[in-house]
Parts: structure tokens; sequence; C-alpha cells
């Protein structure tokens, strides 16, 4: 088993982030907690040993959101939801974690890109929706991330790990430690 804890400040949120992964042969745990004064949170996800996403706990402000998926079949708090039967990822609107998941799956080489569809979580209204995304790798350690669906796009820069470093105008790796 490899652990590895990560911490993120939140540029435009104020918020600070603290991760730990644990990888194993079994698949990849990643527990974590977001505070700042428009959130508080606290999550785990997990994955399958090549990083597609299976199950996210969330919980914010007294709520608890569970999400499932089985590789078919996508559960909200133990409801089906067919209007997320193309999302191959979950995405969290409050943590760079989330960009891990795509980036480590999709395993793209300098120039591939892919399109994701993503279950998308609001916080701290926990609102489960679908977001058209785009996976451009420009190098070793840079992505480009853009959003199908509006004008938004970011160069993100990615450590070894494919953890976020920086997101510019949201996110900022503080310190990692293995």
């Amino acid at each position: 088993m490899r652990r590895r804890d990560v911490a993120w400040s939140g540029v435009d949120a104020d918020s600070h982030e603290i991760c730990r992964l644990e990888v194993s042969d079994s698949g990849v745990v990643a527990s974590g907690s977001i505070s700042g004064p428009s959130v508080s949170c606290t999550y785990s996800v997990t994955t399958t040993p090549d990083w597609q996403f299976r199950s996210l706990t969330l919980n914010s402000h007294e709520r608890e959101l569970q999400v499932d998926f089985d590789g078919v079949r996508w559960c909200v708090n133990h409801e089906e939801r067919s209007d997320l039967a193309d999302a191959t990822e979950v995405d969290l609107s409050v943590s760079p974690f989330s960009n891990t998941l795509p980036i480590r799956r999709l395993a793209l080489a300098p120039g591939d890109r892919a399109d994701i569809l993503t279950a998308y979580v609001t916080v701290p209204d926990l609102v489960v929706t679908t977001d058209p995304q785009r996976y451009t790798r420009l190098s070793e350690d840079e992505y480009l991330y853009e959003s199908r669906d509006s004008d938004f796009s970011r160069t993100i820069s990615v450590d070894a790990d494919g953890l976020v470093v920086t997101y510019p105008g949201l996110f900022q790796q503080e310190a990692t430690s293995i």
C-alpha cells in the first residue's frame, strides 16, 4: 500500500483541503476534508485500481450524499439516475482532487485529448448533474481543462501522481508528504 497526503488552498473560495490517498492493489481510497467561510465538508472517494470511479460519500452541513457507479448504473442516495448513464467520473465542485480521476484513468499521451461526461456535485447544496468536459494533455505535467458547455477553460499543472499543483484562479497545492 502507498499512502500520500496532499493539501490545497482554494484561491477564489478561500478554502483549505486536506486529502489522504491510499493506493493498493484493490484500488484507491481518497478521504478529504474541506473548510472555509462558504464550505465545510468531508468526503471519501473509492476507485478501481485503474482509477475508475466507484463511490463517493460526502457530508456537508449535517447532510450526506452517496453517489455510486458500478461501471454501468449510477445511483444517488440509493436511487438509480439514468440521466447520468453516460458519465464516467464524479466531479466535486470544491475539490481539485476530482481532476485526478480522469487524468489517471485516461492516461493521455502529450497531444492527446478526451471528451468525458461527469456526475458534477455542487457543494454545499449536494445537487448532482451532468457536466461535459474535455482534457487535453499539453506536456508531461500540464493539461488543458475545458468545459464543453461554457467558455471556461484552464491550463492546470499536475505532479507525477496526477494531482493538481496549480489550477489558476481556483486551487494551489500547499504541501505533500509521502
